[in-house]
């Protein structure tokens, strides 16, 4: 079975091509600028990689225009289309439509009334997956949810303090995202030590971020809520918020609700902080110069995760494995060392030497240190294969 994982944005789509036979990857690649005049293509596969301009006036044409860069005889990655089994999305929020499901109607329908809660996310999925199923109808298309994972967590951590019914009537609950790269995360950590009761404290950092606690393999609790604006400051989303300050910015900004929530979602986090910059590789120079804005975005984003990461020990009962993955998470000893420091009377002791130069899979944790540290790097794409090859085979 080959399946071809897509992963979504508002003008782009990159894709990763699957054998699940074996699990390789086969190519990898994408379109940018969808909807331009010119549309840029790149595939890599075979230790080929070509790049291409090329016309896609819509997502449902780049999803063609990649399947005919496949199935060129020189890169050996197809002989037909039809090879593709399925093509999995790393979906976002289905809502009341959870886990893994095939696109139809009903589940897009589901997608939609999320759209307000994942606005830069469900429109443009929900628009590219009506296109690709018109321009591919014969092509099975699945979407596994980045919520699914977390439909482990139980209800005490599901909740708001609010009356039970908006749960139930309108889904304002915690559901959690970034599922895919906590369960690889989860699995990973069970391969590489060959256990399968541990309990893991996820930390996927990058421009987008979140925190999940991880008993079994299986979610208990997660720092994102209703919507993926929320939980650790993101590099330019608010994450946690008083709802009450709403109004009062609105009064004095002069702006309506959605104007509002338009700067919150774009204007603050990181990027609001700091003034400048969302990306912390800007904010470590500017603070390293001694801006202080910078520095205070940096100490306010490692000090959201240690909250988090306090807050997940207890719930856990303790943890065997702190494993950090993401672009910040992956690349970032100066947030590492930050996170973990100071955490030696709860057996968190990172080593200073392996954390300085490490960049790849591997453990950072000290000699005496009671949890293994570990840097995972992620592979949602991979996880989104294996539930499409699982759901269908169960279909």
């Amino acid at each position: 079975m080959k399946v071809l994982v897509a992963n979504l944005g508002s003008t782009s789509f990159k894709y990763r091509l699957f054998d699940m036979r074996d699990e390789r990857q086969l190519a990898r690649g994408g379109v940018e600028r969808i909807g331009a005049d010119q549309s840029d293509s790149f595939v890599e596969a075979g230790g080929q990689r070509r790049e291409s301009t090329v016309s896609a006036p819509d997502h449902g044409a780049a999803v063609q225009q990649c399947l005919r860069e496949l199935t060129d005889p020189q890169l050996r990655c197809l002989a037909s289309a039809d090879e593709v089994s399925a093509i999995g999305f790393k979906a976002v929020h289905g809502g009341r439509v959870g886990g893994v499901g095939r696109v139809e109607n009903d589940l897009l329908a589901a997608m939609e009334e999320m759209a307000k809660v994942a606005p830069a996310h469900n429109p443009p999925y929900v628009a590219a997956m009506r296109q690709v199923h018109e321009k591919l109808p014969h092509i099975p298309l699945v979407a596994a949810f980045e919520t699914g994972f977390h439909l482990t967590n139980p209800p005490r951590l599901k909740h708001y303090a609010a009356p039970v019914e908006w749960a139930e009537s309108f889904g304002v609950r915690r559901w959690g995202f970034h599922g895919a790269s906590h369960r690889y995360v989860g699995q990973r950590t069970a391969e590489l030590l060959g256990r399968d009761d541990l309990r893991v404290i996820s930390c996927h950092l990058g421009g987008s971020s979140s925190v999940c606690a991880i008993r079994g393999g299986e979610s208990v609790a997660t720092s994102m809520g209703m919507s993926p604006q929320s939980g650790l400051p993101q590099n330019n989303r608010i994450g946690d918020f008083d709802p009450f300050a709403l109004p009062v910015l609105m009064d004095r900004l002069g702006k309506t609700l959605d104007e509002t929530l338009a700067l919150l979602a774009n204007e603050c986090g990181l990027k609001g902080l700091s003034g400048s910059s969302g990306d912390v590789r800007d904010l470590a120079d500017a603070a390293e110069r001694g801006d202080e804005r910078a520095r205070l975005a940096l100490d306010v984003y490692t000090t959201s995760v240690r909250h988090y990461l306090g807050a997940y020990l207890v719930e856990l009962g303790g943890t065997d494995v702190i494993a950090f993955a993401g672009g910040i998470g992956e690349n970032r000893a100066d947030l590492r060392r930050a996170i973990c420091g100071g955490l030696g009377e709860l057996g968190v002791v990172l080593d200073e030497e392996k954390n300085a130069g490490a960049r790849e899979e591997g453990p950072l944790h000290a000699e005496e240190s009671r949890v293994q540290i570990w840097i995972v790097p992620t592979n949602e794409e991979l996880i989104v294969a294996r539930q499409t090859q699982q759901f269908l085979e169960q279909s």
